[in-house]
C-alpha cells in the first residue's frame, strides 16, 4: 500500500521493556527485530529517523520482586535495565537513545505532562472503594491481592487475573482475599484518583482511526473497532503505591502516576534527553513529535494496541500540539515448543543466554524470527526449525552461493573481479530475476511486511545459485589451458570470466538487500568483496563490483549447527519444565484434625527388607518379606509395582510400616500391615526409609 504522504522525517518508537526481566524471543519477534530491520531500511534510503528505545521502570510487579528479594525497586531496575540495554546493543537493535523512566528528564517531564491536563480540566477526581491492608497501612494494588477463583475456584488467583483459568478479575471479586504484603484480609476503604475521560474522545478515535486508517494491519484495527464499539469509559490516570511518579498535585500524597500514563511519555522524554544531549545532530525534541512533516510509527505486541491507539492518542489530543501515530504494525504472538511463552514460568529463550550459547550468531536468530514472525497470527519457534533454517538456508543458499562465487574467483582469478564478456541467455535470464529487487524488498518494507521482504532478499541467493549450478564455470574453465602457463585465451576461460563477474554482482547486491536483516553477516560479506562504498540506491545493479577490483580472502559467512548444539537447548527447556511441574505441585489438602489418643493408636515401626518381589498375575502389587524385630518374618504386599521396575533394589532398605492393621487377603497372600510411601510432585512414588540404620522393630512416634 502506497503511503499517503511523503514525510521529512520519521519518529519510531519500540514498546518500552518492563525492567523486572530480561528479553525473550517473543520480544524480539514482536517488537525489536521488525523496529530494527525498518529502522535500518530508513537510515539506507538516506532519511532523516530517530529510533527510540529505553526501559519501562515503574509499576506493581517490580515493587513485588524487590520485596521478595529483600532490595529496593530502583536496585531491581538497574539490574535490568543494564541487562536489558547491553543485549539489546551485542544483538544489533540500533536505537538512537535508550534511555529510562526513572531517569530525572522523564519524572519531570511526565509530571508537567500530567499538570498540564490536571490544570485545563481534562482529567476528572472519582472516588472509589479499593482494598486496604490494614497492618502494612496502605492501598493493595491488584497483584498484592490473592484469593479464590470465582470461576474455577484456583486457590492462587491474583486480583487481576486468574492464571489458571485465564479470566480477567478485579480484586474486590475474589472469594477469601488476602494481602500478599502482610497475608491479612483487606476491608474496602475509600480513595481518590483522577481518570481520562476517553468517552469524550470517542467520536474523533472512530473518525481517525475507522476512518482515516483503513491500512492498518487487521489485528491492530480490529481491535480497536472492537474497543470502539463499545462505549468507552474513563480510566485512572493515578494510582495508591509509592513507586512510580508522585501525582503532581496538592493533597495526592501516596499517589503515583498510572504505569501506562508514564511510560508512553518516555518516548518523548527519552527524544528530549538525547536532544539536549546532541542538539547539533538532533534539533529540537519537538520537531521529533509536534511536527506535522515528522512520521511517527510505534512497534509494539498485541498486548499493547489499545495503549498506544487510544489511551496514549486520547492523552496526547487532550495535551494539544502533539502528532498522532500514522501506523502501528502490532505483531501477534510467538509461542516456544507448542506452548506459550511465560515469564513467570521461565519458558522462553532469553536474549542474554542466547548470546552466550551462540556467540556470533546474532544473524541467525534475527532471520529465523523474521522469517517466522508472527505478523497476522500467533506463531511457533521451535529448535529443531531454528538449526533447520540455519542449515538448509542461512549456509546451503546464502552462505553457499557467497563461498562458491568468491572461493572460484580467488582460485581462477587470484581473488580480482574479473571482466564481463559477452551475455548469453542465461546471463540475461538471471540478471532480468533479480533487477526489480530493491522494488520488490521496498514495497514490502514500506507495508511492514518484514517477513515477506526477507524472502526477496534470499531469493537473490536462489537466483544466484540456480545461475552458478547451471552453468558450471569450473567445467567451462576445464575446456582450456591456463593462459598463464603460456596457453591462449580460448571461450572457456572467457566465458568464466563473465559468469564469475554476473556472480560477483549478485554477492555485492546481497550485501546491500540483507542490511536491514542481517547487520553483522551482512558487514563480513562487505569485507570479504572489499567494499564499503555500496548504498541502497545501487541495490538490482550488474554493476557494482568493477573489473579488477581486489577481493580479500574467502571466509563463510554462516557455519552449521550440530544436533548436540540443538539438543542441549532442548533440555534446559526440558529441565524448565520439571521445575515448573515441581513448583506448581502443591500438596494434598491436611485432613481434619484428629486427637492425640487416635494417633497413639497406629503402631508404626521400623522393618528390615529381606525379599520383594512382584506377585504373579497382579500389575499393582508387590510382596515384602520383613524383619520387624520380632525374630519371625512379616509379610506385606503394598500396591506400588508400577513405581519399581526392579523390586530387588528395595532389599536391605529400611522402611516404615504400620504394624497393627488387621491382617487381610491379598490375591490368596495374607498382608499383615501396610508399607508407608510420600507421592512426589510429579506424581512418582517412593518407599518411606530411614535415613539411619535405626534396628528393625523401633517405633515411630
Amino acid at each position: 500500500m502506497e503511503q499517503k504522504k511523503q514525510y521529512k522525517r520519521y519518529t519510531v518508537t519500540s514498546a518500552l521493556p518492563y525492567a523486572n526481566g530480561g528479553v525473550h524471543i517473543g520480544h524480539l519477534a514482536g517488537v525489536y527485530v521488525p523496529a530494527d530491520i525498518y529502522v535500518r531500511y530508513l537510515r539506507a534510503k538516506k532519511r532523516e529517523v530517530m529510533f527510540i528505545g529505553g526501559s519501562d521502570e515503574h509499576g506493581v510487579p517490580i515493587t513485588i520482586r524487590a520485596r521478595k528479594e529483600g532490595i529496593t525497586p530502583q536496585d531491581v531496575v538497574n539490574r535490568y535495565h543494564a541487562m536489558i540495554r547491553d543485549s539489546f546493543d551485542e544483538f544489533g537493535i540500533s536505537f538512537d537513545v535508550y534511555s529510562r523512566t526513572t531517569s530525572k528528564t522523564h519524572h519531570q517531564f511526565a509530571a508537567e505532562f500530567f499538570r498540564k491536563l490536571y490544570d485545563e480540566g481534562k482529567l476528572t477526581e472519582e472516588t472509589t472503594t479499593q482494598l486496604y491492608d490494614e497492618e502494612a497501612k496502605q492501598f493493595l494494588a491488584d497483584r498484592y491481592v490473592t484469593g479464590e477463583c470465582p470461576h474455577c475456584h484456583n486457590q492462587g488467583a491474583y486480583g487481576d487475573q486468574c492464571e489458571k483459568c485465564g479470566r480477567d478479575l478485579s480484586p474486590t471479586e475474589l472469594i477469601n482475599p488476602k494481602s500478599t504484603i502482610s497475608g491479612s484480609t483487606p476491608v474496602l476503604r475509600e480513595t481518590k484518583n483522577w481518570y481520562l475521560p476517553l468517552n469524550e474522545y470517542q467520536e474523533w478515535l472512530k473518525q481517525w482511526i475507522l476512518e482515516e486508517h483503513k491500512e492498518w494491519r487487521p489485528n491492530v484495527y480490529g481491535q480497536c473497532k472492537s474497543w470502539l464499539d463499545m462505549d468507552l469509559q474513563p480510566r485512572a490516570m493515578t494510582r495508591d503505591l509509592d513507586w512510580g511518579i508522585p501525582v503532581p498535585v496538592e493533597g495526592a500524597e501516596g499517589k503515583v502516576l498510572y504505569v501506562w500514563f508514564d511510560a508512553p511519555i518516555g518516548y518523548v522524554s527519552n527524544t528530549k534527553e538525547l536532544c539536549e544531549r546532541d542538539p547539533e545532530r538532533w534539533g529540537s525534541w519537538q520537531k521529533w513529535w509536534q511536527d506535522d512533516d515528522t512520521r511517527l510509527i510505534h512497534f509494539i505486541g498485541k498486548d499493547n494496541i489499545v495503549f498506544h491507539c487510544i489511551i496514549f492518542p486520547v492523552m496526547m489530543k487532550a495535551h494539544g500540539g502533539y502528532i498522532m501515530p500514522d501506523n502501528v504494525p502490532a505483531n501477534e504472538f510467538l509461542n516456544l515448543e507448542n506452548d506459550k511463552i511465560s515469564t513467570s514460568r521461565n519458558w522462553a529463550v532469553w536474549l542474554h543466554e542466547y548470546l552466550v550459547d551462540f556467540p556470533g550468531k546474532q544473524d541467525v536468530l534475527r532471520y529465523v524470527l523474521t522469517a517466522n514472525a508472527p505478523e497476522t497470527k500467533d506463531n511457533n519457534f521451535t529448535w529443531k526449525d531454528f538449526q533447520d533454517r540455519n542449515n538448509n538456508e542461512l549456509v546451503a543458499v546464502y552462505g553457499n552461493f557467497v563461498n562458491r562465487a568468491l572461493q572460484l574467483t580467488q582460485k581462477y582469478w587470484e581473488g580480482i573481479v574479473p571482466e564481463r564478456g559477452e551475455l548469453l541467455d542465461v546471463d540475461r535470464k538471471a540478471i532480468e530475476e533479480f533487477k526489480d529487487v530493491k522494488e520488490k524488498i521496498e514495497s514490502l518494507l514500506e507495508q511492514f511486511k518484514f517477513r515477506d521482504a526477507q524472502f526477496e532478499a534470499m531469493n537473490l541467493a536462489r537466483i544466484g545459485n540456480r545461475y552458478i549450478t547451471e552453468c558450471e564455470p569450473w567445467k567451462e574453465w576445464k575446456a582450456s589451458p591456463d593462459p598463464s602457463e603460456g596457453g591462449e585465451w580460448l571461450h572457456g576461460e572467457k566465458r568464466v570470466q563473465t559468469i564469475l563477474n554476473v556472480c560477483l554482482q549478485i554477492v555485492a547486491n546481497l550485501s546491500i538487500a540483507f542490511g536491514p536483516f542481517l547487520p553483522f553477516s551482512s558487514n563480513r560479506l562487505r569485507s570479504l568483496i572489499n567494499t564499503n562504498d555500496l548504498d541502497w540506491e545501487q541495490l538490482g545493479s550488474v554493476d557494482l563490483l568493477p573489473a579488477g577490483h581486489l577481493l580479500n580472502e574467502p571466509q563463510l559467512l554462516f557455519e552449521k549447527i550440530d544436533d548436540e548444539t540443538i539438543q542441549k537447548q532442548l533440555d534446559k527447556l526440558e529441565a524448565t519444565k520439571k521445575a515448573n511441574e515441581m513448583a506448581t505441585h502443591k500438596a494434598a489438602p491436611i485432613k481434619d484434625n484428629v486427637d492425640f489418643e487416635t494417633f497413639e493408636k497406629l503402631d508404626i515401626r521400623v522393618g528390615l527388607v529381606k525379599q520383594c518381589q512382584r506377585v504373579p498375575k497382579s500389575k499393582k502389587l508387590l510382596q515384602f518379606t520383613i524383619d520387624d524385630g520380632s525374630g519371625q518374618d512379616r509379610t506385606i504386599c503394598s500396591g506400588i509395582a508400577a513405581f519399581y521396575e526392579n523390586p530387588e533394589e528395595l532389599v536391605g532398605r529400611r522402611i516404615l510400616f504400620v504394624a497393627n492393621f488387621a491382617p487381610r487377603k491379598m490375591m490368596g497372600i495374607e498382608s499383615q500391615g501396610m508399607i508407608l510411601s510420600a507421592v512426589d510432585a510429579d506424581e512418582t512414588l517412593s518407599v518411606v526409609t530411614t535415613t539411619k540404620d535405626v534396628k528393625p522393630g523401633s517405633q515411630v512416634g
